[in-house]
């Protein structure tokens, strides 16, 4: 039950490292790492290698230039194998029993095509956890799982993160993932409408976070920063496509775009209250 984990990287040196060591000591050893370089420019190359040269499970690919963020994320995918995957961040780290703790979900349920776990973040040297208690997105209703996800979307991001999720392979290679502000949640609904979820609420993993603007994100991205600023707008046309794509009966279809107005709607009023927060800020006297 061979298991790939993709671990995309660009200037990782400073933490790389121990990142590979928490993928390697895992108890499940049927396991394969896919470092996919993203042409760095400091010592990340020369760390990778060393791994790759001493252990065999370790495959090394060095773009030939820098592809940008999601191209080669897609790319530790095309090159992985075997029945699951997950991507991990460059500075993120795993529990030792991580892999073997979630497939013993999988062997539980065959319905499932991803399960996500607690994990812990870290944000400016403070660590917070939560845990998701609810079952909406193991349910058999794409629908049922689509609305949760939505309103996931605008909940706090500790509680679930499907992008570093254990995967059914088959099922991720089918999952687009375009270039655009926002896209990993465009992806978490795609995965909610591909099939059942299940939930470790245990930490398994670790993952240091940081906030960024939009606009921000769409420079990240090498996109036109007018993109992070309509961000909401185009993640709303994309979930709505996502929707008319999922193979939903015209109720359901129909139930699923309102959610995606309401979400819409939801995220707008934030980035109004936002914004309104701000500016108050900047009045002297308040």
């Amino acid at each position: 039950m061979t298991v790939t984990i993709g671990l995309p990287v660009y200037n990782g040196g400073a933490h790389v490292g121990d990142t590979i060591r928490s993928i390697l000591a895992q108890d499940h050893t049927d396991l394969r790492l896919v470092v996919c370089d993203n042409a760095s420019t400091d010592d990340t190359q020369e760390i990778c290698r060393a791994f790759a040269e001493a252990d065999d499970r370790v495959l090394y690919h060095r773009q030939p230039r820098n592809l940008g963020t999601i191209p080669n994320f897609m790319t530790a995918l095309e090159l992985a194998e075997g029945k699951y995957f997950r991507w991990i961040g460059d500075d993120d780290r795993l529990e030792p029993h991580y892999v073997s703790r979630v497939l013993q979900e999988f062997d539980k349920d065959p319905r499932l095509i991803l399960v996500t776990n607690q994990t812990a973040y870290t944000t400016d040297g403070v660590t917070t956890t939560d845990r998701y208690e609810r079952t909406d997105l193991g349910s058999d209703d794409p629908l049922i799982r689509f609305r949760e996800m939505l309103r996931l979307l605008t909940e706090s991001y500790t509680l679930i993160d499907p992008l570093y999720g254990l995967m059914r392979r088959d099922v991720a290679v089918t999952i687009p993932r375009p270039v655009l502000v926002r896209e990993d949640e465009l992806a978490a609904a795609r995965y909610a409408l591909a099939g059942p979820w299940s939930h470790v609420n245990e930490v398994l993993s670790a993952r240091f976070w940081v906030p960024a603007s939009m606009v921000k994100m769409s420079r990240r991205h090498e996109l036109a920063a007018w993109r992070g600023y309509f961000a909401n707008a185009i993640l709303t046309r994309e979930l709505l496509r996502a929707a008319d794509e999922a193979g939903l009966d015209p109720e359901r279809r129909r139930l699923a775009r309102v959610a995606v107005y309401r979400h819409y709607a939801t995220r707008q009023r934030m980035l109004v209250r936002r914004r309104t927060r701000r500016i108050v800020k900047l009045i002297p006297g308040l």
